[in-house]
């Protein structure tokens, strides 16, 4: 009972009256889904009494037989969120690892309170036969089949009399029409067929297969149509070049809309579904509302070179604005990013920030990245390891000092068991006591590890407020997206660890193996496995390399480890008597 009464509450905050026919339908569709009657319905409706009709709510509830895609509670709750409806937030609910922190960007690129009109200027000199070709060579390939209907009949209801069109014709291809139609001396009706003036003519912009004209016959997703007619003809054609919709033909329907059809572009019917959906939302929140029934691919629209109850249906102007759908996605998304502004550097000379503080002294700061490269089992998990516990403990790492601090260790590579088994054995070869193993989380994804571009943002969740200083992700192989090889692959895959660093403030270092062959003659640079993508991305690149083990060598290694005994012995037992001492 209580769900119930939320969303009637919710319903409350929607008035009918904004809403077009096909709103008002998809209401009641989602009432009676969600378990509601018609009589919740009818009195909501009651709020429109300029269209309200008494019994219509309750015969229109029994036509709702549920589809395999029923319009549910969300559809409600939508509507009452783009008239200003906040949904109460729960201050008690801790967020889960998987919720999403923000909300998306609200993609509103038109500042309606400046923006200025665009009138519609009919033509005088006007050629009808040029306006239809112009538009079927701009729409179709002359080989594709077009629909179209010159044929109508008339229709009286409560709503008032209207022309409505028949199914039409789609028998004849878009280079067939044309032949005809650059010879019929003006006479568009001796190849479409005549039309009444009263109620002009219609065409599908979608290609079909030439046995019918359904939905199930477009052979290619490739346009949408964008209609309003809430609003006037000069705003409408503002509206549409202001969001640089990808316009491909702008027709005037000869009465109070403009017939936009927007390149879609979709492989197939669901992706088609997906993109309109996409395209009507942004124009509704950019305050282009438009007529919801329009959103079927083999959608009448109005034809260009007709007259309609005395005005001419033309062809207002084609290739507008973004010349692809995913330019115009592109386009969109980035108007409402979150990237900063380009900034003066006279404004910062005299009070430059300051350097991000050493987390490795002379090699890596904090917020930046490291790649450690090497051949396969050279021992890189054991120095990653031995780094993780040099920062926790703020010990030196291969003579290089540490900043102590908290560190992630990204495990991807080793079972569980055996990762922690080594920590321990790294601890007891360094001969460090553990005084900060609450600074060393990891993270165990053996077999369960996701592509980078999954990862980073369940790693950012798991890692907020930790106050990490490092995070170590070995080995990178395990979550690569894409060809290693391809540069503009790599750079999105390396891009995530930027992402990481800037959210989380800490530095990023991970490994990766070198590539097959002889490294020898390689720069350090070139060894690691694909795209140089790889050692040119990160902030520090350190490199493992076998060096051949000579007599000579070993002879140096053990003068320097009888020198570090000395030393030792000679800062324990007399403190003066090093500063006398040589190097030599």
């Amino acid at each position: 009972m209580e769900q119930r009464a939320d969303l009637l509450e919710i319903l409350d905050s929607i008035y009918p009256a904004d809403l077009d026919y096909q709103e008002w339908i998809s209401v009641g569709m989602a009432l009676k889904y969600e378990g509601y009657t018609a009589s919740d319905w009818d009195r909501w409706s009651q709020r429109d009494p300029a269209r309200y009709h008494s019994g219509e709510c309750f015969r229109k509830w029994g036509s709702f037989h549920g589809s395999t895609e029923p319009v549910t509670a969300g559809t409600i709750v939508q509507m009452a969120i783009d008239n200003g409806w906040m949904p109460e937030r729960d201050p008690g609910r801790a967020l889960d690892w998987e919720d999403s922190i923000g909300d998306k960007d609200d993609l509103v690129v038109i500042d309606k309170g400046w923006l200025e009109g665009q009138e519609i200027r009919e033509p005088e000199n006007w050629d009808p036969v040029k306006d239809l070709v112009r538009y079927l060579e701009t729409l179709f390939e002359a080989g594709e089949n077009v629909g179209y209907v010159t044929q109508s009949w008339e229709k009286t209801d409560d709503k008032g009399t209207r022309w409505l069109p028949t199914k039409g014709n789609w028998d004849r291809t878009a280079g067939q029409l044309i032949q005809e139609l650059n010879r019929c001396n003006g006479d568009i009706g001796a190849v479409v067929g005549d039309y009444n003036p009263d109620a002009g003519a219609w065409i599908r912009f979608n290609p079909l297969d030439g046995n019918d004209c359904k939905n199930e016959n477009v052979t290619d997703f490739r346009y949408a149509l964008v209609e309003s007619d809430a609003m006037d003809l000069a705003q409408q054609n503002a509206m549409i070049r202001e969001l640089e919709l990808p316009v491909a033909a702008l027709v005037f329907s000869g009465k109070k809309s403009l017939h936009a059809i927007v390149r879609i572009e979709a492989a197939d019917y669901k992706e088609y579904r997906q993109r309109v959906e996409y395209l009507y939302n942004i124009c509704k929140k950019n305050g282009l509302k438009l007529d919801t029934q329009n959103k079927n691919p083999s959608r009448l629209s109005r034809m260009p070179g007709v007259i309609r109850n005395g005005k001419k249906q033309f062809l207002v102007d084609t290739n507008i604005g973004k010349e692809s759908w995913e330019e115009w996605v592109e386009w969109i998304e980035s108007v409402n990013d979150d990237l900063p502004d380009p900034e003066s550097l006279q404004s910062v000379w005299d009070n430059l920030p300051e350097l991000s503080p050493c987390l490795i002294d002379g090699v890596l700061r904090k917020g930046h990245k490291m790649l450690i490269a090497g051949p396969s089992k050279a021992g890189k998990s054991f120095l990653q390891i031995e780094l993780c516990i040099s920062i926790a403990e703020g010990k030196p790492w291969l003579g290089w000092k540490c900043a102590r601090g908290r560190v992630m260790y990204v495990n991807l590579e080793l079972d569980r068991a055996s990762c922690l088994h080594r920590f321990r054995d790294v601890y007891a070869a360094l001969g460090w006591k553990p005084e900060h193993l609450d600074s060393i989380d990891i993270w165990n994804l053996r077999g369960k590890s996701v592509p980078m571009d999954k990862l980073a943002p369940k790693l950012i969740r798991r890692a907020a407020k930790k106050d990490y200083v490092a995070i170590i992700i070995d080995p990178i192989y395990k979550v690569i997206t894409g060809d290693e090889n391809s540069a503009d692959q790599m750079a999105n895959f390396c891009n995530q660890f930027d992402k990481i660093c800037s959210e989380l403030g800490c530095a990023v270092i991970y490994c990766h193996h070198h590539s097959k062959g002889s490294q020898g003659g390689k720069k350090s640079m070139d060894r690691a496995s694909g795209s140089g993508v790889f050692a040119r991305d990160p902030d520090a690149l350190l490199d493992l390399i076998e060096l051949e083990t000579t007599d000579a060598l070993i002879k140096q290694e053990e003068n320097k480890a009888i020198c570090k005994v000395c030393i030792d012995w000679l800062k324990h037992y007399d403190n003066g008597l090093i500063d006398g001492v040589s190097q030599d």
